[in-house]
C-alpha cells in the first residue's frame, strides 16, 4: 500500500497537475478497496467458528496481523484439544464409577447422566437429558426429597421401575444452585442386613423354646420337690435335659456354620476311602433312627476322595438324619454312593417321607428356614442343618441337587467334581 502511494505522489510530479492528481486519487481509492477488502476477509473470518476457516493470505502489514491471529487461533485449538481430552477422560471416569451420578439444573433438569445412574433410575441416556428429572421418575418420596432443600442426610430410595432394589440417595449442591444426585445401590447390603435381624431373631426364638422348657421344669420340681413322685420327677429332668441337648446342638451347629460363612482356613485335606465314610454315616443313621425305618446302604463303587473326610462326614450325616427327621415311622431310607459317567461322585439319601412342595425347594439351604417349623422342632432339628451342608459342598466345589414331591418323598445328592476323585490302584 506504501509502495501505491509513492508512485502516485512521483506521478503527481512527473506529470502535469491535473494528471497527477488523477493518478493519486485512483492509487488511494485502490489502497482503501484493498483495506476494505481485507476488513471484509478479516469479519467473514471472525464470525466462523474458530478453526474451521484458515486465515487469507497476505502482504505488507497485514501478513503480520494474520500471523499473529494464526499463532493465536493455534494456542486457542491446543488448549481447546486438550480441555477436550481431560473432558473425555472425566466422562470416561464418571461412567466407570460403581456409583450413579447425576447433574441437574437450576429448574432441575437433567444436565448429564452416567451408565448407573440411567439403569438406577430406570433412564435413558440420550432421550431423557434436558428433561426435569421429577416428570421421570415420580415416585412421591424421591420428588419429596428433592424438593425439600434438605440434603443433610442420604435417602434410602426403593424404586419402582427395579423391583426389590434399594438405592442411597444423596445430593450435593454446588455453583449457582445446581444438584449432583448420586446414587448408589445398597440391594445386598439391605439384604444382609435383613438376614442378620432374621439370624438374631430365629437364634432367640429358637433358644428361648427350650430354656422355657427347662425353667419350667426346674421350676415345678423345686417348688414341689417333696410333693411330686419320683417318676414325674425322674420324667421331668429327662425332658429337660432333651431340651439342654437341643440347645447344645443348635449352638455347635451355629459355631461350625459360623466358621463356614466367614471364610475360615480351608481344612488340610486328604485322601480318603469314601465308601467306609458312607457306612460309617449308615451306622449313625440306624442309632438314629432306633429301628424305626428300613435303611439300606448302596456303595459298590470303590473310590477314594481328597478332601476334608470331617467336613464331609459332616454333610452327608446332616442329609441322613435330616431323611430320619422327616420320615415317618416304618418309612425307608436309603443311601447311596456311586461314580457317574462324568467321572464325578454323587452321594445320595432318598426317603420315602412326606416330602416338599416345589416352592420350598429353592429356600432350603437358607439358616433355619423350615417347611414345617413344629415338626422339625419335635424331632430336634436346629434349621442350619442344609446351610452347614451348601456350605462344607461350596468349598469342595461340589453341589447340592434336590428333587421332591409332597406325600412321595425327597432325595438329596451331593456331586464332587471328579477331578476330587481318586481311583483305587488295581
Amino acid at each position: 500500500m506504501a509502495l501505491v502511494a509513492l508512485v502516485a505522489a512521483a506521478c503527481a510530479v512527473l506529470i502535469s497537475p491535473l494528471t497527477g492528481s488523477l493518478v493519486a486519487g485512483v492509487g488511494l481509492l485502490w489502497m482503501l478497496f484493498k483495506q476494505h477488502a481485507h476488513l471484509a476477509r478479516l469479519v467473514r473470518w471472525a464470525h466462523k467458528p474458530i478453526g474451521q476457516e484458515p486465515l487469507p493470505q497476505a502482504t505488507g502489514l497485514w501478513d503480520l496481523i494474520y500471523s499473529d491471529l494464526n499463532r493465536n487461533v493455534r494456542q486457542v485449538m491446543a488448549e481447546r484439544a486438550k480441555l477436550g481430552a481431560e473432558l473425555d477422560r472425566f466422562r470416561d471416569a464418571s461412567q466407570a464409577m460403581p456409583d450413579g451420578v447425576m447433574y441437574l439444573s437450576l429448574t432441575g433438569a437433567i444436565e448429564w447422566i452416567n451408565r448407573r445412574a440411567a439403569e438406577d433410575l430406570g433412564l435413558d441416556l440420550d432421550r431423557d437429558r434436558g428433561a426435569p428429572v421429577i416428570n421421570l421418575v415420580r415416585q412421591p418420596d424421591f420428588v419429596h426429597y428433592l424438593e425439600s432443600g434438605d440434603y443433610s442426610e442420604p435417602f434410602l430410595f426403593h424404586p419402582i421401575r427395579r423391583p426389590g432394589a434399594a438405592l442411597l440417595v444423596q445430593v450435593i449442591t454446588f455453583g449457582d444452585g445446581r444438584r449432583m444426585v448420586i446414587s448408589r445401590d445398597v440391594t445386598q447390603i439391605e439384604k444382609l442386613e435383613t438376614m442378620r435381624r432374621d439370624f438374631v431373631a430365629n437364634v432367640s426364638h429358637e433358644l428361648r423354646t427350650p430354656l422355657t422348657v427347662v425353667s419350667g421344669f426346674i421350676e415345678t420340681v423345686l417348688d414341689g420337690l417333696d410333693d411330686v413322685p419320683r417318676e414325674d420327677v425322674l420324667r421331668y429332668l429327662g425332658m429337660a435335659h432333651e431340651q439342654a441337648a437341643r440347645m447344645q446342638r443348635l449352638i455347635q451347629d451355629l459355631l461350625v456354620l459360623s466358621a463356614l460363612e466367614t471364610g475360615a482356613p480351608q481344612p488340610i485335606e486328604d485322601v480318603f476311602d469314601v465308601v467306609g465314610l458312607v457306612r460309617e454315616v449308615a451306622r449313625e443313621t440306624e442309632a438314629l433312627s432306633a429301628g424305626r425305618h428300613t435303611i439300606s446302604v448302596i456303595a459298590t463303587d470303590a473310590c477314594r476322595v481328597q478332601g476334608s473326610a470331617k467336613e464331609l462326614h459332616s454333610a452327608f450325616a446332616n442329609l441322613a438324619s435330616n431323611a430320619i427327621r422327616y420320615s415317618p415311622s416304618g418309612g425307608e431310607i436309603q443311601l447311596r454312593w456311586q461314580l457317574l459317567a462324568s467321572g464325578a461322585g454323587e452321594f445320595c439319601v432318598s426317603d420315602s417321607g412326606i416330602g416338599i412342595a416345589p416352592e420350598h425347594i429353592p429356600r432350603l439351604t437358607e439358616r433355619f428356614y423350615r417347611v414345617d417349623r413344629g415338626r422339625s422342632r419335635e424331632t430336634g432339628g436346629t434349621g442350619l442343618g442344609l446351610a452347614i451342608v451348601k456350605h462344607v459342598l461350596t468349598r469342595h466345589q461340589a453341589e447340592l441337587k434336590i428333587t421332591s414331591a409332597p406325600g412321595e418323598g425327597s432325595c438329596f445328592c451331593a456331586v464332587l467334581p471328579a477331578r476330587r476323585m481318586v481311583p483305587i490302584a488295581s
